[in-house]
């Protein structure tokens, strides 16, 4: 076998054996060695303008691929940068792989160029921390994280790889000469053996030699006997309320069959996360609003993916009285802040499969609870049908400050094409979004997740631009949200990215201004000028579009449409009217 060139080559190779054909980054001198290797590979290298873009857009790769996410930032504030992002990951589950540069393997703590403790700083929010000492150890390292990500609960996992681990040895042991200097004392004849020594151990053993080859490890199966519990406790509820959650599509392969599942299932089904759109836009068993009111009503309530966090009240929307069931990959998750009856720890969607074929095969539940069962379909239908009445009132409204943005939403719905990604990225404006846009299908709808983070749009932009190459792109921004991350216009641009940006401009954090000011009687922070936004898109090479009047709605997203299908990335400035359609949220 032909030997690697050197340690960044050694990464290279180790990522595309496991497949990973998209390498997230921003260039540093610590990793170039990997970005160049990469490259060579065949692999697509995306480069962001913000190290957390790169992480963000690895999140995004990783969740609607199924396979993991891979960023490569440079040392020290390289690292750093990316750690809101690398939390939002593992908060979100996202199977992810981000490898650091390091300052030389002999000069950490010692005041290097952009040496921290990296270890300290990152370790809390990965699944693993794995730190590289010699350049033999480089591929196993690498194969291991890439393992390590999608095992068990997926999560991201953070390889350091120091600086003179990466570029060729030639290279380093002529640095470490120059180190050691020509002085003919005993300390300088002692340090340049010991700087000999040293360059031979990060060179010693056979670090070109083959890994043994990833294997797919297929997904584990129920135990019958759980599942058997399931469906006796859910066929005899009469008013049963299903909730599936992202972690149910982390195998987005499988996400087809658990549509049809959930269809067999006949349950009434929120969804949410990345699980929205799972049965297209309108099916009849889904619901789209009340859902507290429902889930204390409910007689059973069974949670695919989801936990009982902040969002669920901590368990508290769930009565008492209720049967709780939990799917949930981990144990903890399933458990948190409420014990379930009965819990089943693997992965939601095969529960679901499984319980879908066991309740086929049981005919013996007691026919009141069909019957009650109907007449709770229909109560729960009726109710969503007065609240998109009453949404559809509203957004019909004329507004005489701008746009009204339910009528924004409306029109966006409607103009969006067939195999639409949203990316959600803002506070109030895309809280009014969720209210109106439908996901297609599965895997369709992007947002941070439970971690709340503003900045995802620019780097979920860029992953679902290389996941789904060929699909319409919608990014949902909050005019403050947008400030996070629109300097990735320029990302796009270069990289012939089509995608059409929205910006709900409404020159405020309208979001936490709603509460603040009803709580405290005070705007202060919260206020936001009325930017030209679309000037910015101008400047970058994109097409910036101003969207002031509701009657030039309707030829604004045409023009955005073309623009984006041609590969443009369009930016459409849209000045938002005063709206009391949502109420302030200050989530504990």
């Amino acid at each position: 076998m032909k030997a690697v060139a050197h340690g960044g080559d050694r990464v290279a190779q180790v990522l595309q054996a496991h497949g990973i054909d998209r390498l997230f980054t921003l260039c540093g001198g610590h990793i170039s060695p990997i970005l160049a290797a990469a490259k060579a590979r065949g692999i697509g290298v995306v480069d962001t303008r913000h190290e957390a873009s790169a992480v963000f857009a690895a999140d995004a790769w990783a969740r609607l691929s199924g396979r993991p996410g891979v960023a490569a930032v440079t040392a020290g504030p390289g690292v750093s940068n990316a750690v809101t992002a690398l939390k939002n990951a593992q908060l979100a589950q996202s199977p992810l792989l981000l490898i650091g540069g390091a300052a030389p393997t002999l000069l950490q703590g010692r005041g290097a160029l952009q040496d921290i403790a990296q270890q300290p700083l990152v370790s809390p929010h990965v699944k693993a921390c794995l730190r590289v000492r010699t350049v033999a150890a480089l591929g196993a390292s690498v194969d291991r994280a890439l393992k390590l990500a999608t095992a068990g609960v997926p999560g991201p996992v953070f390889v350091e790889c120091p600086v003179d681990l990466l570029y060729p040895e030639e290279m380093i042991r002529g640095w470490y000469a120059d180190a050691g200097g020509k002085g003919k004392s005993l300390s300088a004849r002692l340090r340049r053996r010991y700087l000999k020594w040293h360059v031979g151990r990060l060179f010693a053993g056979d670090w070109s030699a083959d890994l043994p080859p990833p294997s797919e490890r297929p997904p584990a199966h129920p135990a019958p006997g759980q599942i058997s519990q399931l469906a006796d406790v859910i066929g005899r509820s009469a008013k049963p309320l299903l909730l599936i959650g992202s972690q149910a599509v982390s195998g987005p392969e499988r996400a087809d069959s658990l549509a049809i599942a959930v269809e067999r299932l006949g349950l009434p089904v929120y969804l949410s996360g990345m699980a929205r759109g799972l049965l297209g836009r309108a099916h009849p068993l889904q619901r789209f609003h009340h859902r507290r009111d429902a889930l204390r009503e409910a007689d059973c309530v069974l949670l695919a993916g989801v936990s009982c966090d902040f969002r669920l009240d901590y368990g508290q929307h769930v009565r008492r009285q209720a049967r709780l069931l939990s799917l949930n990959l981990s144990s903890r998750d399933a458990k948190l802040n409420r014990r379930p009856d009965l819990a089943l720890i693997g992965p939601p969607d095969m529960a679901l499969l499984a319980l879908a074929d066991e309740l086929a095969r049981t005919t013996d539940h007691p026919p009141a609870a069909t019957a009650q069962r109907a007449a709770w379909l229909q109560q729960l239908g009726e109710r969503d049908a007065q609240r998109e009445a009453a949404i559809e009132v509203q957004a019909s409204a004329t507004a005489t400050d701008g746009i009204n943005p339910l009528s924004l939403c409306k029109a966006i719905e409607n103009a969006a094409a067939q195999d639409s990604v949203f990316i959600a990225d803002g506070g109030d404006f895309v809280g009014t979004a969720a209210y109106v846009l439908r996901p297609r299908g599965p895997l369709r709808w992007l947002d941070p997740g439970v971690f709340g983070t503003l900045g995802v749009g620019g780097g979920f932009t860029l992953g679902a631009a290389m996941a789904r190459p060929a699909s319409e792109r919608w990014l949902l921004w909050g005019d403050g949200a947008a400030g996070f991350s629109l300097m990735e216009l320029d990302s796009f641009v270069r990289q012939g990215v089509g995608v059409i940006m929205v910006i709900g401009n409404d020159a405020g954090w309208t979001q936490i201004a709603r509460e603040q000011v009803k709580l405290l009687g005070d705007d202060v922070g919260t206020v936001l000028a009325r930017s030209d936004y679309h000037l910015v898109a101008d400047a970058l090479g994109g097409v910036g579009l101003l969207l002031r009047e509701p009657g030039e709605l309707a030829e604004v997203l045409a023009k955005a449409k073309a623009a984006a299908e041609s590969g443009k990335a369009v930016l459409i400035n849209a000045w938002l009217a005063k709206s009391e359609f949502r109420e302030g949220s200050l989530s504990m």
